[in-house]
């Protein structure tokens, strides 16, 4: 059971790439994907109520960008601007005011973080944002690097934990080690 997270005005939940091409049936399916929409609606609804900002970053790429496979990149064409695929799970209850961070928008540069040449810390930072809760896909990959990355631009971060699912479930251990390390929470 997940403990209830007590937003405020000076927290932001970031929702990290719940897009189709990261859910079952997508180019780059993560398993379990779909089933963390209902969840992560509750913890949009509970950060609204309390006057929290919600942020939702996507993978937003051009067509032939450096990360794809035929590139000699490590991954499929996947999240392709514009596409049925790069556009967040219908399911997901994004409120009209959310704040959209796209990453990964240059042809040749890779980005994995939220916080990847985006501006999204100073953007934070100016609307006195303190905390940064995380949920979302890949926890080994984009929510792993977007969580360093909050901490590393000063914000207390939080992982929800059971709200991200993992390409590589092997990889999870080696992710706590890193959070653990960089002194983050992480809320099963």
């Amino acid at each position: 059971m997940t403990m209830k997270v007590d937003y405020g005005s000076h927290d932001a939940l970031l929702v990290v790439d719940m897009q189709n091409d990261f859910c079952e049936g997508g180019a780059l399916a993560v398993a379990g994907g779909a089933a963390l929409v209902p969840g992560i609606n509750a913890e949009i609804e509970a950060a609204r109520a309390a006057g929290a900002l919600v942020v939702a970053s996507r993978d937003w790429h051009p067509v032939d960008h450096v990360s794809f496979s035929h590139r000699g990149g490590p991954w499929p064409v996947h999240c392709v601007q514009d596409t049925p695929g790069a556009a967040f799970h219908p399911d997901l209850a994004l409120p009209e005011d959310a704040i959209l961070v796209s990453k990964a928008t240059a042809f040749d540069a890779d980005a994995y973080s939220a916080f990847d040449g985006t501006g999204l810390g100073g953007y934070l930072q100016e609307k006195g944002i303190e905390r940064v809760i995380v949920c979302g896909l890949a926890l080994d990959v984009c929510v792993h690097a977007t969580v360093l990355a909050a901490s590393r631009e000063g914000f207390t971060t939080l992982l929800l934990e059971a709200l991200s699912a993992a390409v590589d479930p092997d990889a999870i251990e080696a992710c706590h080690r890193d959070f653990e390390e960089a002194g983050i929470e992480v809320r099963p």
